[in-house]
């Protein structure tokens, strides 16, 4: 059975994972990009997950996305067929959006500046068209230099009052990789308003989710269904309203939760501890979901109630980091 959830907001998706694969493959041809086929339905396999996976696997798919979408062409028409989708399929009228510019430049080829502006303008589109508010997140990446990570954050500055709404990091986990640098970087771009969210406790634990907000403090977290292994955590979760990002296929998808049975203690060991949570796809195309069918699954095997939806809704609108309702 299929509900009515009324208009939703979706605070989590990556562009790389978002876009029809049938535009896909009109952007690739149209860039002249070598595929590894020339047969459609391969290359529908190509970029979308299998029913298990790895979180490895999973990220694996993005090298395709990323280089198909590498030119302000190819990222105009990306955003602004996620953001008119996401309105017309599933009544989405808060939407954020989340990229790493620089895996979109060929490596240094193309300029960040037009990455980023090519975005705003597919997000302005859709606005234009749909009665939808639309804003970018910014990606850092774990695999990034210092140097590389306080690029972005420039930009993420620059572009903070065109339609740059808040800050990310993701990217593969590298046990290199030092949190820590990222704490001047994070309250310079929290300064001239940006949101902060940070990809933690998916494939890292609760030790991470821990270090994450004592040192950067984040509005939200992405994913972040390891923090139950914490007790003292979800208190400071709580504490400090900090909101956890869940995208169930996904994690399902990747194994980082193994089946309902654990998303029913997840979500059992929130609503107890009264840490605040929104759901979301991740990327909706390539795992081949909705956030419809997100809002469904969740009911359909009895893991969440329509009640506790309609709190996860509201809390996605209040916690949006797009301030101007005018738009």
């Amino acid at each position: 059975m299929k509900n009515d959830f009324g208009p939703l907001s979706e605070l989590h998706v990556h562009i790389g994972s978002s876009v029809d694969p049938a535009i896909m493959w009109e952007i690739a041809h149209d860039q002249a990009i070598k595929l590894p086929t020339k047969n459609y339905w391969d290359f529908l396999s190509l970029i979308t997950a299998p029913e298990k996976t790895t979180y490895q696997k999973y990220l694996d798919l993005f090298t395709w996305t990323e280089l198909i979408q590498s030119s302000p062409e190819a990222i105009d028409k990306s955003v602004y067929s996620i953001a008119s989708g996401a309105y017309r399929r599933n009544n989405i009228t808060t939407l954020e959006i989340r990229f790493n510019p620089m895996k979109r430049n060929r490596g240094g080829e193309r300029d960040l500046d037009h990455i980023i502006l090519a975005a705003i303008h597919g997000m302005e589109r859709a606005m234009l068209a749909y009665p939808i508010r639309v804003g970018i997140i910014i990606c850092f990446d774990r695999t990034f230099s210092a140097r590389l990570n306080t690029i972005l954050a420039q930009k993420a500055i620059k572009y903070s009052k065109r339609g740059v709404v808040g800050i990310d990091l993701a990217g593969p986990i590298d046990k290199t990789f030092d949190m820590a640098t990222l704490v001047d970087t994070v309250n310079n771009c929290r300064k001239v308003g940006l949101g902060v969210t940070i990809h933690t406790g998916e494939a890292t634990g609760a030790d991470e989710v821990k270090r994450v907000v004592e040192l950067l403090s984040p509005d939200r977290i992405g994913h972040g269904v390891k923090s139950v292994e914490d007790k003292n955590l979800l208190k400071l979760l709580k504490e400090r309203k900090i909101v956890l990002e869940i995208c169930p296929s996904s994690n399902l998808h990747t194994g980082v939760v193994p089946n309902w049975d654990k998303f029913r203690h997840i979500f059992a060991v929130l609503k107890k501890q009264e840490v605040l949570f929104t759901i979301n796809t991740d990327g909706p195309e390539m795992l081949l979901t909705n956030l419809k069918n997100e809002y469904n699954l969740l009911l359909n095997n009895k893991v969440l109630n329509k009640a506790d939806l309609d709190k996860a809704t509201a809390v996605a609108r209040q916690s949006s980091f797009i301030k101007n309702e005018s738009t």
